[in-house]
């Protein structure tokens, strides 16, 4: 058999929408899709000069990108995003589910507000969105895939992230039960759940942390953008079509032994 013809991490002929896509981790996914033939949605809330940016590194690389803007937390909105996408040719077959925020605050501490915030930004994001692709799918009778970017936090909680790791919980069970519902009609539905993913910065922003995640990782490093990317990429192709509702932990090993 000549194995040279065959590729099961082509993405030619589909189109991927990815959310927060301004930010390292969904700058590093856009990139990979976009390398392995994807066209891609690029959608930003408030850095779009960088989605920009983004789309004219992927345009100078041979792909096809549309930046598309809008806040999510609004009522409406993913639908609107879905439908521009449409209007544009870009009708996604592959959401990435990337658009979060993640702010450190003790469980006494955390307001009404804070709470609400969290879960608009994390989950509500990646329900509208969800909802919204898989209408679209449905409607023009296509198969299609979602990954949602939660956490290890949605496993094993951090001190000053109740309401992040709690959103991330709630996001991995959305992943499960998106998976049970959207199944028969070909759509699969899984989530990836990175550990400590290195930033620019973050080394001197929390040194104490950074030190004790090396020391704790079996593997023995900060997880990179392209980690995760890598693991999107397999949930994204066919390489993985008979998996659905399942979470890829992409973490160096850290769960694998005592909280670190």
């Amino acid at each position: 058999m000549n194995t040279k013809s065959i590729s099961f991490l082509d993405l030619c002929g589909h189109t991927a929408l990815i959310s927060g896509a301004s930010g390292g981790i969904g700058k590093s996914i856009a990139l990979m899709l976009a390398k392995t033939g994807a066209r891609t949605v690029l959608h930003a809330h408030k850095n779009t000069g960088a989605a920009q940016a983004l789309a004219e590194e992927i345009s100078d690389r041979g792909g096809k990108a549309l930046v598309l803007s809008c806040d999510l937390s609004a009522p409406k909105a993913a639908q609107e995003l879905v439908d521009k996408a449409r209007a544009a040719d870009f009708a996604p077959d592959i959401l990435v589910n990337n658009a979060a925020r993640q702010d450190v605050l003790a469980l006494n501490d955390l307001s009404l507000t804070d709470w609400r915030a969290m879960f608009a930004a994390t989950l509500d994001s990646a329900f509208a969105l969800t909802q919204a692709v898989c209408a679209s799918l449905i409607a023009d009778e296509k198969s299609g895939t979602i990954v949602n970017i939660a956490s290890i936090e949605g496993l094993a909680p951090a001190t000053g992230h109740a309401h992040y790791a709690s959103a991330k919980a709630a996001l991995l069970q959305f992943t499960r039960a998106a998976a049970l519902e959207y199944g028969p009609s070909g759509i699969r539905v899984n989530a990836v759940s990175p550990g400590l993913i290195d930033r620019t910065g973050l080394g001197e922003d929390w040194p104490e942390g950074v030190a004790r995640w090396k020391a704790s990782a079996p593997l023995g490093r900060l997880g990179q953008p392209d980690d995760v990317a890598k693991a999107v990429l397999y949930l994204a192709s066919p390489m993985s079509n008979w998996v659905s509702g399942s979470n890829l932990v992409v973490d160096g090993g850290m769960l694998s032994g005592p909280n670190w």
